[in-house]
């Protein structure tokens, strides 16, 4: 344990606990969003088992990193372009938000009765296993950042479980917040659909920075704030 003695671990640890934090926010959305089509007293287990899940599959990844890093050898050439297993399941992943969010914001736009149906059809077993899909591209989204920001696994394990600690304890007043302001739902499901392309673009080799994406969606949400109080402050 001298390595956390050592100042540069100390550093290194906090800068991986916050870029896991950051990176699960997109998580929290998902889950809140799905978890909100559930009864009440199924919402917070359905949080819940999402996150331990998502924990659980981070370090199971994070005990395999041989088997990680193999994921980006190439499996698939066409002419110069390759895909390797990670940009396959990006993709794949891009795909399943792009179309789970329109289909989401279609059923919002249309009307309460179709809201009400779409409630009751929505399972707890559907929803675990729609957060545990999305579980698997955010894990390895989050355990490639972390390979490249250290290689002490000690280190990346302690992140991980850090963040996904604060993932649950915000996961309810963040689902709570979203749940009661339609047009939040509406902001934060876009958010997902900004998400699923840049899945998309990152497995077709082609880098995004992700803070434009999270500076984007800070702004509209401050924009809606204001909007929220300029309302209240007229009613």
């Amino acid at each position: 344990m001298e390595i956390f003695l050592q100042a540069d671990t100390w550093i290194a640890l906090l800068t991986l606990t916050f870029m896991e934090i950051v990176l699960g926010i997109d998580n929290i959305i998902f889950i809140s969003l799905v978890a909100a089509k559930l009864p009440k007293h199924q919402q917070k287990k359905a949080r819940l088992g999402g996150l331990s899940a998502a924990l659980i599959m981070r370090v199971l990844l994070l005990l395999s990193i041989t088997w990680i890093i193999g994921l980006t050898e190439p499996v698939l050439t066409f002419g110069s372009f390759e895909l390797s297993w990670r940009d396959i399941i990006l993709i794949g992943g891009g795909v399943f938000l792009l179309v789970k969010s329109t289909l989401e914001i279609h059923h919002k736009v249309e009307g309460q009765h179709t809201e009400q149906s779409v409630k009751k059809v929505s399972s707890f077993g559907y929803a675990i296993l729609q957060i545990m899909l999305l579980d698997i591209i955010f894990s390895f989204d989050s355990i490639l950042t972390a390979i490249g920001l250290t290689d002490q696994l000690i280190l990346m394990i302690i992140a991980v479980v850090i963040s996904i600690i604060v993932m649950m304890i915000f996961a309810r007043p963040v689902g709570d917040f979203v749940d009661k302001h339609p047009t939040i739902q509406i902001l934060a499901l876009s958010f997902l659909i900004l998400i699923g392309v840049m899945l998309i673009i990152e497995g077709a080799h082609y880098h995004v920075p992700k803070g434009y994406i999270y500076f984007a969606v800070f702004f509209s949400l401050s924009i809606e704030m204001l909007n929220m109080r300029f309302r209240k402050k007229n009613t």
